[in-house]
Protein backbone atom coordinates (compact mmCIF):
# COMPACT_ATOMS: atom_id res chain seq x y z
CA UNK A 1 0.00 0.00 0.00
CA UNK A 2 1.31 3.42 -0.70
CA UNK A 3 1.57 6.41 1.36
CA UNK A 4 -0.80 8.44 -0.57
CA UNK A 5 -3.37 5.70 -0.15
CA UNK A 6 -2.75 5.28 3.68
CA UNK A 7 -3.02 8.90 4.18
CA UNK A 8 -6.54 8.85 1.30
CA UNK A 9 -7.73 5.96 3.68
CA UNK A 10 -6.75 8.01 7.12
CA UNK A 11 -8.78 11.39 6.28
CA UNK A 12 -11.92 8.65 5.01
CA UNK A 13 -12.33 8.60 8.91
CA UNK A 14 -14.65 10.41 10.72
CA UNK A 15 -12.23 10.19 13.73
CA UNK A 16 -9.26 11.26 11.78
CA UNK A 17 -7.34 14.73 12.20
CA UNK A 18 -8.27 15.19 8.73
CA UNK A 19 -11.94 15.84 10.19
CA UNK A 20 -13.33 19.40 8.56
CA UNK A 21 -14.09 21.70 10.89
CA UNK A 22 -17.12 23.34 11.93
CA UNK A 23 -17.01 26.39 9.95
CA UNK A 24 -17.45 30.01 11.76
CA UNK A 25 -20.29 31.73 10.76
CA UNK A 26 -19.84 34.87 13.36
CA UNK A 27 -17.17 36.41 15.23
CA UNK A 28 -17.25 38.54 17.84
CA UNK A 29 -14.64 41.29 19.82
CA UNK A 30 -15.57 43.19 22.86
CA UNK A 31 -13.45 46.42 22.99
CA UNK A 32 -11.61 47.59 26.25
CA UNK A 33 -9.92 50.98 26.85
CA UNK A 34 -5.92 51.15 26.83
CA UNK A 35 -4.20 52.37 29.19
CA UNK A 36 -5.57 56.02 30.08
CA UNK A 37 -8.50 56.14 27.47
CA UNK A 38 -12.51 55.37 27.96
CA UNK A 39 -13.25 53.76 24.75
CA UNK A 40 -14.75 50.38 24.52
CA UNK A 41 -17.59 48.60 22.54
CA UNK A 42 -18.18 45.70 20.09
CA UNK A 43 -17.40 44.66 16.65
CA UNK A 44 -19.27 41.74 15.72
CA UNK A 45 -18.23 40.17 11.71
CA UNK A 46 -20.44 37.39 10.34
CA UNK A 47 -19.15 35.62 6.77
CA UNK A 48 -21.80 36.16 4.24
CA UNK A 49 -21.74 34.97 0.46
CA UNK A 50 -19.73 37.96 -0.70
CA UNK A 51 -16.97 38.33 2.57
CA UNK A 52 -17.81 39.24 6.26
CA UNK A 53 -20.15 41.98 7.10
CA UNK A 54 -18.55 43.99 9.95
CA UNK A 55 -20.46 46.27 12.46
CA UNK A 56 -19.32 48.07 15.59
CA UNK A 57 -20.70 50.15 17.46
CA UNK A 58 -18.35 51.93 20.10
CA UNK A 59 -18.09 54.63 22.53
CA UNK A 60 -15.75 57.08 24.35
CA UNK A 61 -14.37 58.50 21.29
CA UNK A 62 -12.92 61.81 20.74
CA UNK A 63 -15.58 63.04 17.48
CA UNK A 64 -13.94 62.64 14.33
CA UNK A 65 -11.86 59.95 12.66
CA UNK A 66 -10.03 57.27 13.99
CA UNK A 67 -8.07 54.41 12.54
CA UNK A 68 -9.80 50.60 13.01
CA UNK A 69 -7.99 47.74 11.78
CA UNK A 70 -7.62 44.19 12.58
CA UNK A 71 -4.13 43.24 13.98
CA UNK A 72 -1.77 40.21 13.37
CA UNK A 73 -1.90 39.15 17.32
CA UNK A 74 -4.57 38.60 19.29
CA UNK A 75 -2.56 39.25 22.58
CA UNK A 76 -4.10 42.19 24.53
CA UNK A 77 -1.63 41.89 27.38
CA UNK A 78 -0.33 45.29 26.91
CA UNK A 79 -2.19 48.30 28.05
CA UNK A 80 -0.86 50.38 25.08
CA UNK A 81 -1.98 47.46 22.98
CA UNK A 82 1.25 47.11 21.18
CA UNK A 83 1.23 43.32 21.44
CA UNK A 84 -1.16 42.87 19.03
CA UNK A 85 1.69 43.93 16.33
CA UNK A 86 0.89 45.69 13.24
CA UNK A 87 -1.97 44.86 10.73
CA UNK A 88 -2.83 41.59 9.86
CA UNK A 89 -1.30 41.26 6.55
CA UNK A 90 -1.35 37.64 4.63
CA UNK A 91 -1.09 38.55 1.52
CA UNK A 92 2.35 40.82 2.16
CA UNK A 93 0.59 44.20 0.75
CA UNK A 94 1.28 47.72 1.19
CA UNK A 95 -1.26 49.70 3.84
CA UNK A 96 -4.20 50.99 2.10
CA UNK A 97 -8.12 51.93 2.19
CA UNK A 98 -11.12 49.40 2.85
CA UNK A 99 -12.03 50.36 -0.94
CA UNK A 100 -7.90 50.10 -1.97
CA UNK A 101 -7.21 47.41 -4.95
CA UNK A 102 -3.89 47.21 -2.63
CA UNK A 103 -4.10 47.05 1.09
CA UNK A 104 -3.39 45.08 4.38
CA UNK A 105 -6.54 42.36 4.60
CA UNK A 106 -6.44 43.86 8.51
CA UNK A 107 -7.24 47.84 6.81
CA UNK A 108 -10.55 49.06 7.97
CA UNK A 109 -10.23 52.15 7.46
CA UNK A 110 -11.57 54.93 9.78
CA UNK A 111 -14.66 54.95 12.13
CA UNK A 112 -15.85 58.23 12.61
CA UNK A 113 -17.06 59.23 16.48
CA UNK A 114 -19.83 61.93 16.56
CA UNK A 115 -19.86 64.65 19.33
CA UNK A 116 -20.89 62.18 22.13
CA UNK A 117 -17.92 60.24 21.04
CA UNK A 118 -19.78 57.33 19.63
CA UNK A 119 -18.94 55.77 16.26
CA UNK A 120 -20.60 53.35 14.14
CA UNK A 121 -19.48 50.79 11.32
CA UNK A 122 -21.23 48.81 9.08
CA UNK A 123 -19.68 47.16 5.90
CA UNK A 124 -18.86 44.07 4.08
CA UNK A 125 -15.30 43.49 3.39
CA UNK A 126 -14.58 41.59 0.98
CA UNK A 127 -10.27 40.58 2.24
CA UNK A 128 -11.20 39.09 5.40
CA UNK A 129 -12.46 35.51 6.10
CA UNK A 130 -13.97 33.26 9.91
CA UNK A 131 -12.35 30.22 8.15
CA UNK A 132 -8.95 29.13 6.42
CA UNK A 133 -5.81 30.13 6.83
CA UNK A 134 -6.50 33.69 6.12
CA UNK A 135 -8.66 33.50 8.98
CA UNK A 136 -9.16 36.78 11.56
CA UNK A 137 -10.37 34.74 14.57
CA UNK A 138 -8.14 34.80 17.46
CA UNK A 139 -6.98 38.55 16.40
CA UNK A 140 -7.43 41.59 17.31
CA UNK A 141 -9.25 44.71 17.03
CA UNK A 142 -7.51 47.58 17.29
CA UNK A 143 -8.94 51.29 17.65
CA UNK A 144 -6.62 54.16 17.14
CA UNK A 145 -6.75 57.81 18.51
CA UNK A 146 -6.36 59.67 14.97
CA UNK A 147 -7.43 59.29 11.44
CA UNK A 148 -5.82 56.65 9.09
CA UNK A 149 -4.51 58.52 5.74
CA UNK A 150 -5.18 54.88 3.91
CA UNK A 151 -1.94 55.72 2.48
CA UNK A 152 1.09 56.41 4.89
CA UNK A 153 3.63 53.25 5.24
CA UNK A 154 3.53 51.09 6.65
CA UNK A 155 -0.05 51.65 9.02
CA UNK A 156 -1.55 54.93 7.99
CA UNK A 157 -0.31 57.51 10.50
CA UNK A 158 -3.07 57.13 12.84
CA UNK A 159 -1.45 57.13 15.89
CA UNK A 160 -1.71 55.69 19.60
CA UNK A 161 -4.06 52.54 20.16
CA UNK A 162 -6.95 53.33 22.24
CA UNK A 163 -8.61 50.07 22.65
CA UNK A 164 -8.26 46.86 21.61
CA UNK A 165 -9.97 43.29 21.74
CA UNK A 166 -9.33 39.55 20.92
CA UNK A 167 -11.83 38.39 18.13
CA UNK A 168 -13.68 34.84 19.28
CA UNK A 169 -16.23 32.39 17.75
CA UNK A 170 -19.86 33.44 18.62
CA UNK A 171 -21.40 31.35 16.05
CA UNK A 172 -20.66 28.23 13.93
CA UNK A 173 -22.72 26.34 11.31
CA UNK A 174 -25.40 24.43 12.47
CA UNK A 175 -24.95 25.35 15.71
Amino acid sequence: MTLVSLLFGACAQKSSPCAAYPQVEKATTVLSPTRGNNVFGTVTFTQVDDGVLVEADIHGLEPGNHGFHVHHLGDIDSSDGTATKGHFNPHSMDHGGPFSEVRHAGDLGNITADSSGYARYHRIDKWLSLNGPASIVGRSVIVHAANDDLHSQPTGAAGARVAQGVIGVSGIAND
